[in-house]
């Protein structure tokens, strides 16, 4: 039975057993800034299972995908090398909330197993948690599992938490007995590594919540969370012992293996590389389907050392060029009716890996290079890679430290990790010294001893911009104060206010907040604590006291044009996914009144034609002016509708959904255009790269949209007039001067061609001869480097044999330009970089080159002649040696 049916029929028992089939969530973990990667099915579940919480179902199925391959969960290393570790894998698993407890899901997984699979009772062993009575009675008593394969296994394997603390249980665990022609004992009977009992499923009793005293307590309401290796079963299923012989690989494999003319299970190197190769396909496949971009840092560098891991083995294995790409085809094929995004982003993918592995093949080379060197260089009988060599690896050749460890191990040696830490730590100290900070600072205390006591601050803003208010709060060098004086910088905290405080990318609001007898001038609204909002500025005149009614008024111009900017931003990241690809997502935004700035995943520059094409989307949204909606909802209510939530972000129970038409659905906290055609014309300004996988466009809307276009027909008309033309000609007229630009820079050429023939001719009446080796050491005028190149060529042809050194002095701008010829028949006896050296310490420079011809610059013009004098002296010392 294939991996594909596996999957199909375990979704199906479920479902008619009342489950909700629920899509696998991303690999990027969404809601848990905690984890690197989603590891385990339950991670989409975390929030239900901590109360925090509720869906519309209490049962659910899943065929999560996921990933260890950085941070605490991180099997890379041993990929290709054991028959069950991966990267990426499926797990299958059903949970209750609340709903059935471990008889049920005893029973189910029983079923499952042994009626739909049709596996045999006498291939499974159980074990239950040593302090699990429940459990074992249930096993023992009601399913008449036989006692023999049937054992108590201690906390270690079979007891489960979420944390230190938090949800916990024991744990159930079902084994497959793959044949006493492996080795291996039963587990628990303390022999029991090898490959004969391989873990199918393991059922987790979430009954208790463990305090910080290391108590346990019932839960009112126990959950079931299960998980069975979609990877292990197809290999039970499938009758082998090898995760990568079943369906669910071999066919990467295959691909692998044509590409490399090799054949798998044919060598153990050779078959390591292939496993390899088709387990990382899948995980970068599935990383770039969820928005990961490689970079250099968190998830985008996890997927770049992938990527390079796999690149290398495909060299390993005699694979030239990139290759990795190709491997995204057999993939689709097998697991895209599946996962239909897969099919959707394949050219996407397949671009990513190629670009990604094209880099790497530039820096390869001088890596490997580099360690063979390390290597070679060991003193002998060591077996260790000094940590300094690894981490120049890693930072001047981009080698991960595992891939150092993979090549370290192939030719029996190890890493000094421990080393290498010490570099690296010593590299961010650095980083750290020179940083200027990132402008983040230590909240005040006072801020929270005014959350505590008045609540916080109401925001009205999205209602209107202007408001009666009480101030709560007035802080001077982050201390309350009851009173503020005119003249005085401090920040205001009020019980309710429109201003908007800087967040998601939008810059805060400015205006005034006044009284009859007192005017306070907002420069900025922050917000140091969620729910609470700062008022920063200076008070102009009056006085201030804490418990006033105060007026607040917020700059009416600045917040509109904000808001063009800000909606336009949603606007531009819709079109960038529909455009370039559903792998975009935002990196960073800036949105002020007076421009936008958009930074988000992609793997190269935009060309022309795109940013044509996207600009021209956008301002077809505004032209259509869509209603802007905004919702309060749920973020499953949110996600179910289709809008696009950022997997780093941390989400309440309410979030707030923007609607711009069919061009848009965000979850944004930010102020908005009530139609899109308020914005009225948006602009891209610049398109550039600012980190690895990272770009960043900057637009232009409204007025000042417009005042940037009019001053490009103004700089135009202005190029025109130059040129006594008009707007209409004046690429023409352009096009004809650089014409005869490109002709008279010919001519100029020629000319001086024609010059430096004329020069050598004239230089030839002062050569001289020392110890019977022609010598000519002379200064000419007006000669650029080119020419000068030109006229030491003639020059050797001419004399057939000697010595030349010309200098050019320029006494306006205080510089030398020096040169020296060598002919060949000579170059055994005499350098042209020693002797242009020497000539250059006279006039104060320095240079060098080849035996044959080098250049040189100096500083002292005046003394040029008296260094020329010299080069004779030069020929005799080495005609003397």
């Amino acid at each position: 039975m294939e991996g594909a049916e596996i999957r199909r029929r375990f979704l199906e028992f479920f479902a008619a057993r009342d489950h909700e089939v629920v899509p696998s969530a991303s690999l990027v973990p969404q809601n848990d800034p905690t984890l690197l990667f989603t590891n385990a099915g339950m991670v989409q579940f975390k929030d239900v299972f901590l109360g925090r919480e509720h869906r519309d179902y209490n049962r659910a199925v899943t065929s999560q995908r996921c990933l260890r391959a950085g941070g605490k969960h991180n099997d890379l290393e041993n990929v290709g090398h054991t028959a069950r570790h991966h990267t990426f894998f499926e797990m299958l698993g059903n949970f209750s909330f609340g709903d059935y407890f471990k008889r049920e899901a005893i029973q189910y997984a029983w079923a499952f197993l042994t009626e739909d699979l049709g596996l045999p009772e006498e291939k499974l062993f159980v074990t239950v948690y040593t302090e699990d009575e429940e459990a074992a009675r249930i096993w023992l008593d009601e399913m008449g599992i036989d006692s023999a394969r049937f054992a108590y296994v201690g906390a270690e394997d079979n007891f489960w938490s979420m944390g230190d603390t938090g949800p916990c249980g024991p744990c159930s665990e079902i084994f497959y007995d793959h044949g006493p022609e492996l080795p291996g004992s039963p587990p628990g009977s303390g022999e029991d590594e090898g490959d004969r009992y391989v873990e199918i499923w393991n059922l987790v009793f979430m009954q208790y919540n463990r305090d910080a005293e290391g108590n346990l307590h019932d839960l009112p309401k126990p959950n079931i969370d299960t998980g069975m290796g979609l990877e292990r079963i197809a290999a039970v299923m499938e009758g082998v012992h090898n995760n990568f012989d079943t369906d669910l690989f071999l066919p990467l494999i295959h691909k692998a293996a044509e590409l490399a003319g090799v054949r798998y299970n044919d060598a153990d190197a050779t078959d390591v590389s292939l496993r390899v190769i088709a387990d990382h396909i899948r995980a970068c496949s599935f990383l770039i389907t969820d928005g990961v971009i490689p970079s250099n840092e968190g998830r985008g560098y996890v997927l770049r050392r992938i990527i390079r891991r796999a690149a290398r083995h495909g060299r390993m294995l005699g694979i030239e060029g990139s290759f990795f790409h190709q491997l995204v085809q057999p993939l689709v094929d097998a697991m895209g009716h599946h996962f239909t995004e897969l099919d959707e982003q394949q050219a996407t993918i397949e671009r990513v890996l190629r670009i990604e592995e094209e880099r790497f093949a530039a820096t390869l080379s001088d890596g490997l290079a580099h360690l063979e060197e390390v290597v070679r260089n060991l003193s002998e009988g060591a077996r260790e890679i000094p940590g300094e060599a690894a981490f120049r690896l890693y930072d001047t050749y981009g080698f991960p430290l595992d891939l150092t460890e993979d090549i370290a191990r192939e030719r029996g040696l190890s890493v000094d990790t421990a080393g290498f830490d010490e570099h690296m730590a010593e590299q961010k100290a650095r980083a750290r010294a020179s940083w200027g900070g990132s402008g983040e600072e230590r909240v005040p205390q006072a801020y929270y001893d005014l959350l505590e006591s008045h609540q916080g601050t109401e925001f009205l803003g999205y209602q209107s911009l202007s408001a009666e208010a009480a101030l709560t709060g007035i802080l001077k060098d982050d201390a309350c104060f009851q009173e503020l004086n005119a003249g005085e910088e401090a920040v205001l905290v009020l019980n309710q206010t429109p201003f908007y405080g800087e967040s998601g990318g939008q810059v805060g609001d400015t205006g005034r907040i006044t009284t009859a007898e007192a005017e306070f001038v907002v420069t900025d609204t922050q917000l140091p604590l969620p729910g609470l909002v700062a008022h920063v500025g200076r008070l102009e005149r009056g006085r201030l006291k804490t418990g006033e009614t105060v007026h607040c008024t917020v700059d009416e111009s600045a917040r509109h044009a904000t808001a063009y900017n800000h909606s336009a931003t949603h606007l531009l990241h819709g079109a960038l996914r529909r455009q370039v690809g559903e792998h975009v997502r935002q990196m960073g935004s800036l949105v002020e009144p007076e421009r936008l700035r958009f930074d988000f995943s992609h793997y190269e520059g935009l060309t022309p034609d795109q940013l044509r094409t996207i600009e021209n989307e956008v301002n077809r949204h505004i032209r259509a002016n869509y209603e802007v909606s905004a919702d309060w909802m749920t973020l499953d209510q949110a996600q179910a509708k289709g809008a696009i939530a950022f997997f780093d972000e941390k989400y309440g129970e309410q979030v707030r959904v923007i609607t711009m038409g069919p061009a848009s659905m965000e979850l944004c906290g930010g102020t908005h255009v009530s139609r899109t055609g308020n914005i009225s014309l948006f602009k891209i300004v610049e398109e550039t790269g600012i980190a690895a996988g990272v770009r960043r466009i900057t637009a232009l809307t409204g007025q000042e949209a417009l005042n940037y276009v009019q001053g490009q027909e103004d700089q135009i008309g202005r190029i025109a007039g130059l040129l006594k033309g008009t707007r209409a000609d004046a690429d023409e007229r352009v096009a004809e001067l650089v014409e005869r630009s490109r002709d008279l820079e010919k001519e100029v050429e020629r000319l001086k061609s024609k010059l430096a023939t004329a020069a050598s001719g004239d230089l030839l009446d002062r050569v001289q001869e020392v110890g019977g080796t022609k010598v000519l050491a002379a200064a000419l005028e007006g000669q650029d480097p080119k020419s000068l190149r030109q006229t030491v060529d003639q020059l050797k042809q001419k004399l057939g044999s000697g010595v030349i050194v010309l200098g050019v002095p320029d006494p306006e701008k205080g510089k030398v330009s020096l040169i020296a010829g060598v002919t060949d028949d000579l170059t055994d006896r005499f350098s042209a970089g020693d002797l242009v050296n020497r000539v250059a310490e006279g006039v104060g420079g320095k240079g060098g080159g080849r035996a044959d011809m080098a250049q040189a610059g100096g500083k002292d013009p005046e003394n040029l002649e008296a260094a020329l004098e010299r080069v004779p002296e030069y020929v005799e010392s080495c005609l003397a040696t």
